[in-house]
């Protein structure tokens, strides 16, 4: 094995162009951890806030950042017996801690690590361990959605809501989600009940019309702004709000109290668990990624442009990165 592999560096704080693609050292592998090739990464709206600085007390420049990984094991510790060299697996790196995935080679804690499900390629598996721990942490264990709830999922078409569109249906709940006209075809695809166009309609509005007035069960907040202030109104008594958004304008959650709703504000603890339930609804063709856009590593700038701007284009999922190879996909520009 060579010392020496290819990663993308943040060199500073700033725009896109605060990358540069370098020859680094290939991290050691302690008694509990795993070496894996990385074949395929993923961008995720948290690398661009790090990137540009909204997190720079916890990340220590220069910095190889990332947070999904879909490879082949090529090292395991001493003391790990629960994978092998060859296994393809998948998993988040640890958040604010040690390095990420914009490289050739990663090393992980083995308990962050799950086994790639076999029907996916790498850079579909790549696209889902952030946004799908995050959507069962948000729709699982924090608002407990349940069968024949219904749920407003907010931002459909995105890289989370597609998974949480998915995951939702799978539990038997009413999906109602916000989506461009263009995508409301894709959304009810993906297992939507029912879309709203939030460019040219209130969605409080059309929710109560939707529902006869009672509301929906659990709102999910991908998008931020006012949604803390406004979802509420499309509330049911008792109802549940999860935020994945971190938020700096002030909200007001009056709302919130009138229908004695319970709100949580997530960040995502990832583990092997909800790996392995993942795998499960992937497997069983429950949940399947949607990948809107794929570059190789080398271009990482332009990825993340692509999603910190994914308005101007008709991007729909994640945008994936094949760290292995050099394929390009790109969406087309919205005129």
């Amino acid at each position: 094995m060579t010392d020496l592999m290819k990663a993308v560096v943040l060199t500073r704080f700033g725009g896109a162009d605060a990358f540069e693609l370098r020859d680094v050292s290939v991290p050691h592998v302690e008694p509990r951890q795993v070496r894996v090739r990385v074949h395929a990464t993923a961008v995720n709206p948290l690398d661009y806030q790090i990137r540009r600085g909204d997190y720079t007390e916890h990340v220590p420049l220069p910095a190889i950042i990332g947070h999904d990984v879909s490879g082949v094991i090529e090292e395991v510790g001493s003391h790990v017996t629960e994978f092998c060299v060859g296994d393809a697996v998948y998993y988040t790196p640890q958040i604010f801690g040690g390095f990420g995935s914009y490289a050739e080679q990663h090393v992980a804690e083995v308990d962050l690590v799950g086994r790639k499900p076999e029907n996916l390629s790498h850079l579909e598996a790549a696209s889902l361990p952030l946004v799908g721990g995050t959507v069962w942490e948000s729709l699982v264990t924090r608002a407990q959605l349940a069968v024949g709830e219904t749920i407003l999922i907010h931002g459909g078409a995105g890289g989370v809501g597609t998974i949480a569109i998915q995951i939702a249906n799978a539990t038997g709940a009413r999906v109602i989600t916000t989506a461009k006209a263009a995508d409301h075809e894709f959304v009810r695809s993906l297992g939507a009940d029912a879309a709203i166009d939030f460019t040219s309609t209130d969605y409080v509005d059309a929710v109560a019309e939707m529902t006869g007035g009672k509301g929906v069960d659990v709102v999910f907040d991908t998008i931020g702004g006012d949604a803390l202030t406004r979802s509420p109104l499309t509330l049911a008594d008792f109802g549940r709000v999860v935020s994945i958004v971190d938020i700096a304008q002030t909200q007001n959650l009056i709302e919130a109290w009138g229908r004695n709703a319970a709100y949580h504000f997530v960040f995502t603890r990832q583990n092997r668990g909800k790996l392995d339930a993942l795998t499960t609804l992937v497997e069983r063709g429950l949940v399947k990624p949607v990948i809107g856009a794929t570059l190789p590593l080398a271009r990482m700038g332009e990825a993340h442009e692509l999603l910190e701007n994914r308005g101007s284009y008709a991007l729909r999922g994640k945008v994936a990165i094949d760290v292995a190879g050099e394929t390009i996909a790109l969406p087309p520009r919205i005129a």
